[in-house]
């Protein structure tokens, strides 16, 4: 009974990326590889650190297939744990785009609230986040909310050499001066294996809904992700 529910619930979340099959067809339609690797680090037991780098990659663009480097990011997250299934997190990323391509660098500030319950097999996430995108021409302030799922796929706990589900559904609103407020959604689906007691590995995909309601943009991220934790 238990893997029938979550066969179910797997089916009606990759259902809902199945339009991505036919976005190579449409204009305004960007595909990127994104490869990212982190290492979470304990300092105590409800303080923790987490340390990740990210290289984006085309590999389709103006109608044709390639792969280019994009931009790398560089992110530190400090997360302070205020009760067992809640905690606030201060981060600040560096991404380096502007010697790929005539590109702007920027330096992002995040901050974060996250809420996560387990009632059953099934964890359930929220997470809030505001932003402040800093470069040279501009700020944007961005404002997040993101509901994600995750469960194992073999039995009712995560073991080594076992794998699980992660998905999720965001909504974003990015405002700044003289511009007007642009409206985002993403769903992004991965599957991981629990490689070690402190590695996994999480392979996905990730389909992006940008400005829609003015010049709507499709993209598509094939994701690749790499987790260890001290």
């Amino acid at each position: 009974m238990t893997m029938y529910f979550i066969n179910k619930k797997t089916f009606h979340f990759l259902a809902m990326l199945l339009p991505t099959l036919t976005l190579m067809a449409q204009e305004n339609f960007t595909g990127y590889w994104q490869s990212s690797i982190a290492l979470n680090y304990g300092v105590a037991g409800v303080y923790s650190h987490n340390f990740s780098i990210k290289n984006r990659n085309y590999i389709y663009n103006n109608e044709s297939l390639q792969l280019n480097v994009r931009q790398i990011d560089f992110a530190h997250f400090s997360n302070y744990k205020i009760q067992d299934n809640q905690s606030l997190a201060l981060g600040i990323l560096y991404r380096s785009r502007n010697i790929f391509e005539d590109g702007i660098d920027e330096l992002r500030l995040t901050q974060q609230y996250n809420l996560q319950s387990k009632p059953y097999v099934i964890r359930y996430g929220h997470r809030l986040r505001s932003e402040q995108r800093l470069n040279q021409n501009i700020t944007i302030h961005r404002f997040r909310y993101r509901f994600s799922l995750d469960f194992p796929l073999k039995g009712e706990k995560l073991n080594v050499g076992e794998p699980y589900f992660v998905g999720n559904i965001e909504s974003l609103l990015s405002v700044a001066k003289m511009n007007q407020p642009q409206y985002d959604t993403r769903l992004t689906a991965h599957f991981g294996w629990q490689l070690t007691n402190n590695t996994k590995l999480q392979i996905g995909s990730e389909y992006r809904l940008e400005n829609f309601s003015q010049n709507l943009e499709h993209i598509f991220f094939f994701l690749t992700t790499l987790n260890f934790s001290l």
